[in-house]
């Protein structure tokens, strides 16, 4: 998929996250995780300019996503460390946080990518090959709607979430 495309599935991946974000009266949370979706939802595609490294190949399987998992979870504990003056259930909360938003943007990237007839090794080279061949990644419906989908998906989980907030009186 297009960068379009990726924006959409990395919103749509993000959007439960968002919506617990939400529903437990953490909304800078939340909105910061979409921000951190968006940011990295075009990073497994930084294998075009790397010279040695094959599109689709490392960077699009779960080890990758891990790897960002970890790097974005010490940024969130990072984070909830200077918010909170070290208080441990903060600093291990942003961790989690931080750590799931960016597995879950990436795992998007992937997905959409496996929409495509070239598909994705997800496990890498010894893994299964998967490919759905929904639309070619250049097809400009199938981004602009995998875009307003995943852009609903994240209104409807920020609204859904605030309700349920707003609802429980957390």
């Amino acid at each position: 998929m297009h960068r379009e495309g990726h924006y959409g599935a990395s919103l749509l991946a993000y959007a439960p996250l968002l919506f617990g974000a939400m529903a437990l009266g953490f909304p800078t949370a939340g909105v910061g995780g979409a921000v951190l979706a968006l940011a990295l939802a075009m990073v497994p595609d930084w294998d075009q300019q790397m010279p040695g490294v094959a599109h689709r190949g490392v960077t699009h399987t779960v080890h990758f996503a891990g790897a960002v998992a970890v790097v974005t979870a010490l940024l969130g504990a990072g984070m909830g460390a200077t918010a909170s003056d070290g208080n441990a259930l903060v600093v291990i909360g942003g961790a989690v946080f931080g750590g799931a938003a960016g597995a879950l943007a990436i795992l998007g990237h992937i997905g959409a990518d496996a929409l495509t007839p070239m598909g994705v090794d997800p496990l890498g080279e010894d893994g299964p090959h998967i490919s759905y061949g929904v639309c070619r990644a250049d097809n400009q419906l199938g981004n602009y709607a995998l875009l307003a989908l995943g852009i609903a998906g994240g209104l409807v989980a920020f609204y859904a979430g605030r309700g349920v907030n707003t609802a429980l009186g957390v």
